[in-house]
């Protein structure tokens, strides 16, 4: 007989620190600790409580095998799909029912977009393709005729409410611009053993499939094969999607996110993209950003919106750039600002005088920003193309005063709707829109810098308020200083104000509203 120390050597003999217990291994382990379970002295307390211990860490690996066999029994399956098929315009019923029959696809680039075709609108190739192969029957056996002519205007109706089927949801995913000729209505006609796929335009010509454009035939197979496969052997799959859309003009890659929400309803949908039409602002919180910097890295991807590499961000800057320019054209009154800066001046100190009913500015207004008084000009040109309302506020330093007198600017928006800071502050020789704060803004650069430039700013009473701060206080920022402004505003009101103040900024309001009215 064996001594069980020859026993567990057997069993231990290969195994290193390293080595997972599981599966068989855990099995002999714990088969060894049961069966010289009795070698055990009676009442060895202590020995017992040693054979529990080894036996409970020898099933831990039996755990976890039933845990990852659990869990590989609920992974789901994934579908990736990185080269779409196409619906061919033109399908021969009898060729396709003969190859899906013998599983001899021999264009099966064409073949599985078109079984997906029939599958959508509900359609069985065989039952098409032996009708089909049906004769007409004599003309002296009128039952035969009848029967036929019954089937053939029975496939005629079919077809037809097909055709209704599979443009109206085509126009979902298209979604068609009424002001321009884009064809949107499909039609499925059969001929013998041929099943015809064309677009009507809006003059009511037949155009095959096939050439319309490479977006629109892309997106109708998409949509096809997609949506067929969803409801049959892709159903509760996870779909991953390479790259959709690309021949998608900009515009429409933005509606096709609806398609991607709406095949998303049946099954999760992740897919991957460089371009920013595929990015929704309003589904940023379901981005990830993925990037490989290093191949001995590997790739990364990002829980939050942000990377290293700039390139992986560009997408998103793209979409985010676009949704800032089209915010632009919503509002029929707009102020273009030189700065972020300015924006947040305007927006706090008319909060403070609209609490205290001193003034209030119009909320119909919309603040616009241009980051530099240079680009004020494009601002103006593009929101005057749109026929809005515009007017804009420069400082009166070097660069304010030069975009105040470009042509361009003046033609644009005419002399009254150019605001300058000099006509609310008129003691300083080039004020910026800080000047118009000088008494609070000295004070709340003593309390947050614990620097006093009050002396000085008494002193050299024209000379610009943020050149004296630049001047006494180190690493200066304005956009530092309008954020402790933001601040101060906050356990603040109106009556903090100088009364000078208060007069500037009511002026420049009520002028705001009076050239935007």
């Amino acid at each position: 007989m064996k001594k069980p120390s020859n026993i567990l050597n057997a069993i231990v003999n290969e195994w290193v620190d390293s080595t997972e217990i599981s599966g068989d291994r855990s099995r002999s382990l714990v088969s060894f600790l049961d069966n010289y379970y009795a070698l055990i002295e009676e009442d060895n307390t202590k020995e017992e409580k040693r054979h529990e211990e080894l036996r409970a860490k020898a099933k831990i690996g039996e755990s976890s095998d039933l845990v990852l066999d659990t869990l590989d029994a609920r992974m789901p399956v994934f579908i990736l799909f990185n080269n779409y098929s196409k619906v061919k315009p033109l399908i021969n019923l009898d060729h396709l029912y003969k190859r899906s029959e013998s599983g001899l696809l021999d264009d099966e680039y064409y073949d599985y977009g078109n079984l997906c075709l029939l599958k959508f609108l509900g359609f069985d190739v065989k039952e098409l393709s032996d009708f089909g192969n049906t004769p007409v029957p004599n003309a002296n056996n009128p039952k035969a005729l009848k029967d036929y002519q019954d089937k053939l205007d029975r496939r005629s109706y079919l077809l037809n409410a097909a055709s209704i089927h599979l443009t109206r949801e085509i126009r979902k995913i298209w979604m068609p611009n009424p002001n321009r000729p884009e064809a949107d209505k499909l039609r499925v006609t059969a001929d013998g053993q041929y099943l015809k796929v064309v677009v009507e335009d809006d003059m009511g010509v037949d155009i095959e499939l096939d050439q319309r454009s490479e977006g629109f035939q892309w997106l109708v197979s998409f949509f096809i094969i997609f949506f067929a496969e969803a409801a049959d052997k892709h159903k509760n799959a996870i779909l991953l999607l390479d790259e959709p859309g690309m021949s998608l003009h900009a515009l429409k890659q933005r509606d096709f996110r609806t398609t991607i929400s709406r095949l998303a309803e049946q099954n999760q949908t992740i897919y991957t993209t460089h371009s920013p039409f595929l990015v929704g602002p309003d589904e940023l919180n379901i981005v990830k950003v993925v990037e490989m910097k290093d191949r001995s890295d590997g790739t990364k991807v990002h829980n939050t919106i942000n990377s290293s590499d700039p390139a992986a961000l560009l997408p998103l800057q793209e979409a985010l750039g676009y949704d800032l320019a089209q915010s632009l054209f919503t509002q029929k009154k707009n102020l273009i600002l030189e700065g972020l800066t300015d924006y947040w001046y305007i927006e706090a100190a008319s909060a403070l005088l609209r609490a205290k009913k001193i003034a209030d500015l119009n909320d119909k207004i919309s603040l616009v920003f241009a980051n530099t008084a240079g680009k004020v000009v494009y601002y103006a040109t593009i929101l005057h193309a749109q026929n809005l309302k515009i007017a804009a506020l420069l400082d009166s330093d070097s660069a304010g005063n030069q975009a105040a007198t470009q042509d361009s600017l003046v033609y644009t928006l005419g002399n009254k709707n150019i605001l300058r800071t000099k006509d609310y502050c008129q003691n300083v020789t080039s004020p910026e829109i800080e000047d118009l704060l000088r008494d609070t803004l000295v004070r709340i650069v003593e309390t947050e810098y614990s620097i006093d430039c009050k002396s000085i700013a008494d002193s050299q009473s024209t000379r610009g308020i943020v050149s004296i701060f630049q001047s006494q206080v180190p690493n200066f920022s304005k956009y530092d200083l309008a954020k402790h402004f933001i601040k101060w505003c906050k356990s603040n009101d109106a009556s903090s104000l100088t009364e000078d103040e208060i007069s500037n900024w009511t002026k420049l309001i009520e002028n705001i509203n009076k050239v935007l009215k």
